[in-house]
């Protein structure tokens, strides 16, 4: 048995079995066609080494009796590898080729309209190209309809397919070809595809994806089992995974790796300048080192979220701090409040010339520890008897034991600002609104967030961040996953469940409150200049 799930056998000339010639014949089917994108219009269709013995695996190993003895293929492929040309082109083996079924139902499947009328303006390039195979088919392609190809000769006919539309039950497909399986939006096309082939004996069922995010979706159920397949855990002659895909530990800087997983690298696609411009982008972007990594390098990561730090790069921020250097730098804290048995977080924010220093207080109900340990998946108890977070008596977050931490912090340092996020935190505010301490709430939103996400990134690249270390804040940042909206505005999630993001959600606000904060006292200090005791941002 091996743990290696590469394909090796795409490039190392071994023998693969084609005892009835089918293997053969499909490749010269499809090195007879023509494709538009040809360097010229109409030249043969560009079948390379690695797509041949691809094409071989499927359609040359059989059963005595001559069935195909692969009935489903998983190719996990990064993009720019022309998997679309070749989908059209199996697309069409079946349509028009000799593995046609008379009468026969050939599915393009996608996660949605758009993505399935590509798909088949790939296939009707190819059969437009070629008088001969135009001649005989008919095409419906109409805007806002359902796209259609029809083989006149023997009423075999391709169409398409979306898991954005609703479900069509009823099919009875002879070959399925699924196209980017990670984006489908649930299971109810996967299921009608699946079940509709089991109808038809000698059925084919090709998949080709990107890695994606996430772990509750198809896509990664598949991959999870083509890997066990691959590795020999699972036998099952009938499934053939092509898994062309990086570890999550492998140095995605180096260029072999990006040889090895993208097999039309040597054939001039993707573009090899183009790929080492992207890594050069990405090297100080988290959010689009993963991006890379995910489509490029074929790494799946199990966040469904981009990740907003590189914990590297956190993690050498870390220094030791001295309490007594801070009494004299400018301070802001942000509070945090959790429900009830959440975690809460107090962050104070000493600014030094252009450098950000973050003490954090992290708090957990001390008679819920053990339960709220098993729950988010972290260490508390050991952080706890650590000095890391502490745990307040009773089975709830005691408010009094935060408003005493806000005041010990105020006496002893000096703090411009003290801003809340309003939700469960009235508690607190009140008694210190009421002793004039310079109480603000933050105004959370994309707003806000995206512009402190931006010097937060900012200062951790840049090394001007220091932090003490603490693991709990860590276990914070690691589970942050970020959202970006059309317009580039980023905010905060969580890329696990069972993660909490309390004390980076603590650290921003403190951060972008001291970004925005002047060197000196504001009317903050003097609560009869204020109109009602508290600013709104």
């Amino acid at each position: 048995m091996s743990h290696d799930t590469y394909p090796h056998w795409i490039t190392d000339d071994s023998d693969i079995p084609d005892p009835f010639g089918y293997g053969e014949r499909a490749v010269r089917f499809l090195r007879l066609l023509k494709h538009p994108k040809s360097p010229a219009r109409g030249h043969p269709f560009q079948l390379d080494r690695w797509q041949e013995r691809i094409v071989r695996r499927i359609y040359g190993p059989r059963h005595s009796d001559g069935r195909r003895i692969v009935e489903r293929v998983l190719l996990l492929i990064p993009r720019g590898n022309r998997k679309t040309s070749l989908a059209a082109a199996l697309s069409l083996l079946h349509t028009v080729g000799p593995e046609r079924v008379p009468s026969g139902e050939v599915l393009f499947a996608a996660s949605d309209k758009k993505q399935a009328a590509i798909g088949f303006r790939e296939v009707t390039g190819i059969v437009r190209s070629d008088a001969r195979i135009a001649s005989q088919c008919r095409i419906s392609d109409a805007v806002n309809s359902t796209k259609r190809l029809v083989y006149k000769k023997d009423n075999t006919f391709l169409e398409t397919l979306s898991s954005d539309a609703a479900t069509q039950l009823g099919r009875t497909p002879s070959f399925v070809f699924c196209d980017e399986l990670l984006a489908w939006r649930g299971r109810d096309l996967w299921d009608t595809i699946t079940t509709g082939l089991a109808k038809t004996s000698g059925s084919l069922m090709v998949i080709a994806s990107t890695s994606g995010r996430g772990t509750e979706n198809v896509a990664h159920d598949l991959v999870e089992y083509s890997r066990k397949v691959a590795r020999g855990e699972i036998q099952n002659d009938s499934f053939l995974p092509i898994l062309f895909e990086t570890e999550k530990a492998a140095d995605w800087q180096d260029e072999a790796n990006w040889h090895r997983v993208n097999p039309g690298l040597p054939y001039g696609y993707p573009s090899l300048d183009a790929l080492r411009t992207l890594a050069k982008e990405a090297k100080d972007r988290p959010g689009d080192r993963q991006a890379f990594r995910q489509f490029h390098l074929n790494t799946w990561f199990d966040n469904s979220l981009s990740p907003f730090l590189d914990m590297a790069l956190y993690d050498a921020c870390a220094d030791p701090i001295d309490l007594e250097r801070l009494k004299h730098l400018p301070c802001w804290i942000a509070v945090d409040m959790s429900s009830t048995t959440d975690l809460t977080a107090v962050v104070a924010c000493f600014k030094d010339d252009d450098r950000y220093i973050i003490i954090p207080f992290l708090f957990v109900p001390g008679e819920n520890l053990p339960a709220c340990a098993e729950r988010d998946q972290a260490p508390y108890v050991q952080w706890a008897e650590e000095g890391h977070l502490q745990g307040t008596i009773g089975n709830a977050i005691d408010p009094r034991v935060i408003e005493q931490t806000i005041r010990d912090l105020y006496e002893n340092f000096d703090v411009r600002e003290i801003a809340f996020d309003k939700a469960y935190g009235q508690a607190v505010m009140g008694p210190l609104l009421d002793d004039g301490l310079p109480v603000v709430t933050m105004q959370l939103g994309w707003v806000t967030q995206s512009p402190a996400l931006n010097e937060v990134e900012r200062a951790v690249i840049s090394g001007q961040l220091r932090h003490n270390g603490n693991p709990a804040l860590r276990h914070c940042f690691a589970n942050v996953a970020i959202h970006t909206d059309p317009a580039g505005n980023r905010i905060m999630h969580k890329g696990k469940s069972t993660g909490r993001i309390d004390g980076a959600f603590a650290t921003w606000m403190a951060i972008g409150r001291a970004a925005a904060g002047g060197s000196e006292r504001s009317i903050y200090t003097d609560i009869n200049a204020r109109p009602d005791g508290l600013l709104i941002f």
